[in-house]
């Protein structure tokens, strides 16, 4: 199967980066959102972080050119997914939003069209079950900042088939990344790794055993880890880092995975890290 027309639903961090690279990468793309202003600010990012690489030297103005001219946008689904090959969604971790979204999608896209999810902890299995072609979903788990990371973890739902899982592999390649396999568990294997370190990185504060800083220290020059857990709490966003940790207690049932309490109070409180100015750190 040959992927070149596409559509991503969700037009935030994730949205508008997976447009980016598909665009830059000669794909035609759909970016759609409920929300014009979201579509204005995403393809003003895109613009944005296009022109840093032609700055840096990585890529042409006529590729930034060339990439803008593949991108439209869409507030309605079933208008931006009629003729597309590959739909891959990028909406905030809410079961609800993502069951209404693949019900549309099914309903709205070409029969031969893989549907494809950017989702960090949600089954792939029961995604694909609101939907009447499961063979033809998949988890598509992309890493921020999209256009810089170069994983993507390719998760294969219950029934996911031979055929979905070498397009969409195939495409990762197409796009500069390294796909990697993994199955349908929580978390997949980037969250069920890296959330019960930074959990433990928050007890660590909770429990006065050093300050975040210097926790964040004791990981970079001791680990050698490009980033503290701590800093990437706030990079991925506190409340996100919540509902992954929550979805693995759920699911798996181990107290391993037990959000602290001190997670907990500064999500209620907003301080939900980087994009709030406040987390671990303050940020301007």
């Amino acid at each position: 199967m040959t992927i070149q027309r596409t559509a991503v639903v969700g037009a935030g961090t994730m949205g508008n980066g997976i447009a980016h690279v598909l665009a830059l990468h000669g794909r035609s793309v759909t970016l759609i959102d409920v929300d014009p202003d979201a579509l204005a600010s995403a393809t003003d990012t895109i613009a944005g972080n296009l022109d840093r690489q032609v700055g840096k030297g990585h890529i042409e103005a006529e590729e930034k050119s060339d990439a803008l001219d593949r991108i439209s946008t869409a507030t309605d689904v079933a208008a931006g997914v009629d003729d597309v090959d590959l739909v891959v969604e990028a909406v905030p971790e809410e079961k609800e939003m993502k069951a209404e979204i693949f019900g549309a999608l099914d309903a709205h896209a070409p029969e031969e069209a893989v549907l494809a999810s950017n989702t960090s902890s949600i089954s792939i299995t029961w995604i694909g079950a609101q939907t009447e072609r499961p063979g033809q979903v998949i988890g598509m788990h992309f890493f921020n900042p999209v256009p810089v990371m170069t994983l993507v973890e390719v998760v294969r739902g219950q029934r996911t088939t031979d055929a979905t899982l070498d397009a969409v592999s195939g495409l990762a390649e197409d796009l500069d990344k390294n796909p990697v396999e993994v199955e349908d568990y929580p978390g997949f294997v980037s969250n069920r790794v890296l959330m019960p370190m930074i959990n433990e990185a928050i007890f660590c504060v909770m429990e006065g055993v050093a300050e975040p800083d210097n926790i964040d220290t004791v990981m970079t020059l001791g680990m050698n880890h490009p980033m503290g857990p701590l800093t990437l709490a706030d990079f991925i966003g506190l409340d996100v880092c919540l509902h992954i940790l929550e979805v693995l207690h759920d699911e798996l049932g181990d107290d391993k995975y037990r959000p602290c309490p001190l997670l907990r109070r500064k999500v209620t409180a907003g301080e939900l890290g980087r994009k709030a100015g406040e987390g671990f750190f303050s940020y301007d």
